[in-house]
């Protein structure tokens, strides 16, 4: 199947000028000035943009969280992604300690195939830090196409990982040439401030900004 897209401004990171593009199957094959094949449909951009498909780099769909799950799940939201320009996301994939990696990665891929309408990947949480973790992590790379990895500071209980954690998966993604996410909070004080203003009755949605002021974000982040 082939399109051409005829008379739209194509939008690039670096230019903006007047051309045609035409698309096999899933493949952008030619950029260029009065393009023409046989059997393509064309479709008439005149007066309108044509760009590349964003990134969405930070998504949480079906994720459970405080006893509920996100509104969105990989269909609703995908397609949503896609209305706005969006052609692939990375979503966040949870794991938990004591459990293979691999098993976190299935689920999520459970959550997602048959059901995206768009590219996808996944920010692999790492809640713990230990030699079977560090073992896992090249497969990862290597066999799932994962290279990035997130650590909470925040979330008591939850997902908060303890600084050993943290330190040795940035030495580790430094060494396996990965990036590490870091949700900056200090998890600790936060937890002490909404047990305090749970006590005091503040339960008002303010009290959620309340809990957690900019001052123990910026400890966290030059913590880390």
């Amino acid at each position: 199947m082939k399109k051409i897209i005829k008379n739209g401004t194509i939008v690039t990171a670096t230019d903006e000028y007047q051309a045609d593009v035409l698309i096999e199957g899933s493949t952008i094959s030619a950029i260029g000035e009065k393009i023409t094949a046989e059997g393509a449909e064309i479709v008439d951009a005149t007066g309108l943009y044509v760009f590349p498909g964003g990134i969405d780099p930070h998504t949480h769909l079906e994720m459970p969280f405080g006893g509920t799950v996100t509104k969105d799940d990989f269909a609703t939201g995908t397609k949503a992604a896609a209305f706005g320009g969006t052609t692939t996301i990375i979503d966040f994939c949870l794991t938990n300690k004591g459990e293979p990696l691999q098993a976190a990665i299935d689920r999520w891929h459970a959550k997602s195939e048959h059901k995206a309408v768009i590219d996808y990947s996944f920010h692999l949480m790492v809640g713990e830090m230990n030699d079977s973790v560090l073992e896992q992590l090249p497969s990862v790379i290597e066999d799932e196409g994962i290279t990035s990895f997130k650590v909470f500071m925040a979330y008591k209980n939850v997902f908060q990982a303890d600084d050993e954690t943290l330190f040795r998966t940035l030495i580790a993604a430094r060494d396996l040439g990965s990036l590490v996410m870091v949700h900056a909070e200090n998890g600790d004080v936060i937890e002490y401030l909404t047990k305090q203003a749970l006590a005091n009755g503040q339960t008002d949605p303010i009290y959620h900004a309340k809990t957690r002021p900019s001052e123990i974000e910026g400890e966290a982040t030059g913590h880390n």
